[in-house]
């Protein structure tokens, strides 16, 4: 008996065992794709049909289990009306239902990344052995869902409500020990030894010595929870997880009151229960939201790939200019990727400083398990420290951190320029000047670029890779090469004053600070933004960045965009930074800072602050939670859409994935290009020319009104 499709094959081993095998056709990964799906269903009908099956051994082809279902399928899928949704849903859970009812006991190896819905369908296997090197998990919440082909159903009943919730709510992949711990799987094994324990695992359920037949009966059965036991269970899963994911994420919640619906229902009518729920969530603004980042991160790195594979030159050795915090973070997030590093200044406190902050990342990978004391060492020892501009003879690539003044910088270039090979690429890390500025007076511009890291370095994904007017394709291909290496996720921009992300930054704060002109309160203002999805409110975030660093970056800002960026008024903030209030590098800006347990500075509300700007905020106004976020994010969507007519960034999924990785922007928002289109395109130009008064900030870019005219969005049509 055989079975050869595309995704799966059957091959009779002899003994009556048969393997299920997933590999499919052109692709790196096994997904629950709609092909392999319908494939599957046919397989399972020869399975059904095959008088001689005794067992049957589930295992992939790839380096990898199965990754999921298939996301970009899901759009077309999601279109449709909650009933539909379920219904197509149940579906794919009638066919998987058809597998784990062959009258045969259903082993399955787990060689590699098994997630989502490959995940779900081990669950409906009678055993699982897993190789130590695999990771298992239901990651859906992570695109506003929940697990929609009996997940909920299958893992609740097979290791219990309170791990299950677990499980489901945070969306965490489980290494093999963990799994093994919980229950998830039966076994665990070396890889070398996976498919010789999954047959004896099979040949022991076939023999009776494993009694397959009992674990069915029980996965397929109701929650072992009496009443009392299931109303405590459920009432402390959602206040746990009800607090954890917040208003703004409704799949957990979503989740936990699908289990409590379906705890007391067997097999069938609790996966119509999951599809009902399953279908409420996918039907979310969150979710469309979040699959739409992720669509977005995987076009942003399939372009990130297109350049890395014009690099004509790979990048051996790295110098960073300035050491500090920034500078030390560039460095380790380099070395601790393999490549070594000369780190330069002009004081040997400064280059201790970085040393340190080098020093004190890679011991906290120690501590986490990710970097053994010996890898330490090696990778600090591969960061040079010096104070002497000859040590930059060799490298490939300088990367510059020093203080952010155009005329330092420049003098810098002049130097550096004349001690390093004619194919060597410098880079800026400046966060606002540009580039083409920067490259005045260089004898190689074509060889400069902007590489702009955020901070802190080892935990913001995004570098913006600045391409200046005279910058070459070689010299962007191989910084993006680089960056992409340095595990980072490079944008490529093209050069203004700002670039991309701070560009649009700065008008959000600008609403800000004309709130706080009219008479807002400013923690007010903070606290409604982080309803909104914020890490944290505008005042906060420039305490975190510096309130000297803000205003010399509005200077930038104002000086590049006079028309709409230059404030006829003294701001909030220039009043706190005169005040010698800097935010909480100097202990004190609109919060003050003590130091907590740990070191880290703590907020705190600071009375004087009012005092203090009494000068500059109008009369208390009271002002709706709408106003305000109209006020901090129409200005910063008018300017996403400028910078996309000017092709400042290259497309929508750019623009949204810089600000979600670069600033914080809401993931559940999806980014700017997204709350557009679900704000809706015409109720956006209203909201915005009902705030005309406030000035061209506010002014929608002909972008935008003509999309609006057409009825579409960035990634929707609308009606």
């Amino acid at each position: 008996m055989t079975f050869t499709g595309k995704a799966i094959t059957l091959h009779d081993l002899g003994e009556g065992i048969v393997e299920m095998r997933f590999d499919l056709d052109g692709e790196s990964v096994n997904k629950l794709n709609a092909a392999t799906l319908q494939e599957m269903e046919r397989a399972v009908g020869v399975l059904a049909a095959h008088a001689g099956l005794r067992g049957l051994l589930v295992t992939s082809g790839k380096a990898v289990f199965i990754v999921g279902a298939d996301i970009m399928e899901f759009g077309e899928m999601f279109a449709q009306e909650e009933p539909a949704v379920a219904r197509q849903v149940r579906d794919v859970n009638r066919m998987i239902c058809q597998f784990e009812d062959l009258p045969v006991p259903i082993v399955v190896a787990i060689n590699g990344m098994c997630l989502g819905g490959g995940f779900e369908l081990a669950l409906a296997c009678d055993y699982r052995v897993m190789s130590t090197e695999a990771r298992v998990g239901l990651p859906e919440v992570k695109l506003g869902l929940f697990p929609g082909f009996g997940g909920t159903v299958r893992l609740s009943r097979l290791i219990g409500l309170d791990n299950a919730a677990e499980w489901i709510a945070t969306g965490q992949e489980r290494k093999a020990e963990a799994a093994l711990k919980d229950g998830a799987v039966d076994g665990v094994v070396a890889p070398a030894r996976l498919r010789e324990a999954a047959l004896a695992a099979l040949r022991e359920a076939m023999s009776g010595r494993l009694d397959w037949r009992a674990r069915r009966v029980d996965r397929q059965g109701t929650l072992k929870l009496n009443g009392p036991e299931q109303m405590m269970a459920f009432t402390t899963a959602m206040a746990v997880i009800g607090a954890k994911a917040g208003p703004n994420y409704p799949a957990p919640t979503l989740a936990i009151k699908n289990l409590q619906t379906s705890a007391g229902l067997e097999r069938d009518p609790a996966l119509d229960i999951e599809a009902k729920y399953f279908a409420k969530a996918a039907k979310t603004p969150q979710a469309e939201a979040m699959i739409g980042v992720f669509i977005a991160d995987q076009a942003v790195k399939k372009s990130a790939a297109g350049w890395g594979r014009k690099a004509v030159r790979e990048i051996k050795r790295v110098a960073v200019l300035g050491a500090g915090i920034m500078g030390g973070g560039i460095a380790y997030q380099a070395a601790a990727r393999g490549t070594p590093v000369v780190m330069k200044d002009i004081r040997d406190e400064a280059l201790a400083l970085g040393m340190g902050e080098a020093g004190k990342l890679l011991a906290r990978q120690v501590e986490k398990g990710r970097m053994s004391p010996v890898e330490m060492t090696s990778t600090l020892a591969s960061i040079r420290p010096t104070l002497q501009y000859g040590e930059l003879a060799g490298v490939d690539l300088v990367i510059e951190a020093v203080v952010e003044k155009a005329d330092v910088k420049r003098a810098v270039f002049a130097e550096v320029e004349k001690l390093v090979g004619e194919d060597t690429i410098i880079a800026s890390n400046t966060s606002t000047i540009s580039i083409g500025g920067l490259a005045e007076g260089l004898t190689r511009p074509e060889r400069f670029v902007g590489m702009h890291f955020f901070n802190p370095v080892h935990m913001m994904p995004l570098v913006e890779v600045i391409r200046g007017p005279r910058s070459s394709e070689a010299a962007v291909a191989a910084t993006v090469a680089m960056a992409q290496r340095m595990g980072k996720t490079p944008i490529v921009v093209n050069d203004c004053p700002g670039f991309f992300v701070n560009r649009v930054l700065f008008p959000y704060f600008a609403g800000f600070h004309g709130l706080l002109r009219d008479g807002a309160d400013f923690a007010m203002v903070d606290k409604v933004m982080e309803r909104f999805g914020w890490p944290m409110g505008p005042a906060y975030l420039m305490d975190v960045v510096g309130m000297d660093t803000a205003v010399h970056a509005a200077g930038v800002m104002a000086h590049g965009f006079p028309d709409r960026m230059q404030p006829d008024y003294r701001t909030a903030t220039e009043v706190l930074v005169e005040a010698g209030r800097l935010g909480q590098k100097s202990g004190a800006g609109y919060y003050a800072y003590t130091p907590d347990r740990k070191g880290k500075p703590k907020k705190a509300a600071d009375p004087t602050v009012h005092g203090l700007l009494a000068s500059v905020v109008g009369t208390a106004t009271e002002f709706t939670p709408e106003q305000v976020v109209a006020r901090c994010m129409v200005p910063l969507v008018n300017e996403v859409a400028r910078c996309l007519e000017e092709g400042i960034v290259a497309s929508p999924f750019e623009a949204d994935i810089g600000l979600l990785f670069g600033i914080g922007f809401p993931p559940f928002r999806g980014g700017a290009c997204r709350y557009f289109d679900q704000t809706g395109p015409q109720a956006f130009i209203d909201l915005a020319d009902g705030l005309s008064g406030q000035g061209k900030l506010y002014e929608p870019p002909t972008l935008l009104r003509e999309m609006a005219a057409a009825g579409r969005g960035f990634y929707t049509r609308q009606g």
